[in-house]
């Protein structure tokens, strides 16, 4: 394995780079990906220890009313996140034909607003709301105008802490009024996998199959703390295909990886692209 202690940041930048242009390349993104973005992550270097909500907890009335009163005020600030130089990298070499998908631990939506088209989103979108008891599922800015009109003196911006997946560190929660789905009546939620469930499995199905086809898998941004990334990385291995980590600290695909860098992906991975296409002919970063 070459790391970032055996081998010069330019031997690592070309080791990068010979890895994708061989084509074939199925990519695993984390909050790491983001965070260049404005979005806090749970685990990466500097973050504060943070206690995410269980499914457990949300289905809960008052859990539920906590969620969205703070999820109310963090989605302003998330949606008005813009992708970063590295996601506009990955779009780039996607259209240059080098990645065959993109599987993101990440429920932002910045990989598709800067270009990516074939993504599987592993835990689902925070700009999309479910109902537990019909399934149907519905805009969250149409849920956020709702939200709006229930709560009209509920703190909506300003210098309000935000947190990972669109939440926010908001004190009083308890009178917040929640809306129900207006088809059944039933619990809405967004449509992310929260803690304590399970990706469903057809998106599981369609990711495997993703690196099951593929010549390399390159991991971006993830500490692979949870099983719902880090099995792809378990798959890669034991298919023997070339390994790519890029990461600021440590993570769970370290032992299995070919090349590993510990640094942030919007540096990396803008670099390797113009090592792929010097003159930008090929790989075109926009």
């Amino acid at each position: 394995m070459q790391t970032a202690t055996s081998a010069t940041p330019e031997a690592l930048l070309c080791a990068v780079a010979e890895v994708l242009a061989g084509g074939g390349v199925a990519v695993l993104t984390g909050a790491g990906l983001s965070t260049d973005s404005g979005i806090p992550d749970y685990r990466g270097p500097g973050s504060p220890p943070r206690a995410p909500m269980t499914f457990q907890e949300f289905i809960t009335p008052r859990g539920r009313q906590r969620y969205w009163a703070r999820s109310f005020v963090g989605f302003e600030r998330m949606a008005g996140a813009a992708p970063n130089p590295g996601h506009r990298a990955l779009a780039a070499i996607e259209k240059a034909g080098l990645s065959d998908g993109l599987i993101t631990q990440n429920v932002d939506g910045l990989h598709q607003a800067a270009g990516s088209r074939a993504v599987i989103d592993l835990h689902g979108r925070i700009d999309r709301v479910v109902c537990l008891a019909c399934s149907r599922r519905s805009s969250r800015q149409d849920y956020q105008q709702l939200l709006a009109a229930l709560n009209p003196d509920a703190t909506r911006a300003g210098e309000i802490d935000l947190a990972p997946d669109g939440d926010a560190h908001v004190e009083d929660t308890d009178h917040f009024v929640v809306a129900d789905c207006e088809h059944c009546g039933g619990v809405l939620k967004p449509d992310v996998v929260f803690f304590g469930e399970s990706v469903p499995p057809p998106v599981v199905a369609e990711a495997t199959a993703l690196v099951a086809g593929a010549r390399s898998l390159l991991v971006l941004g993830s500490s692979l703390t949870v099983y719902s990334g880090r099995r792809f990385v378990r798959q890669a291995s034991l298919r023997g295909i070339p390994i790519v980590a890029v990461n600021r600290g440590p993570t769970r695909a370290d032992e299995y990886a070919t090349v590993r860098v510990d640094a942030g992906t919007s540096e990396v991975l803008p670099a390797v692209v113009d090592l792929l296409a010097p003159d930008g002919s090929a790989v075109a970063v926009g």
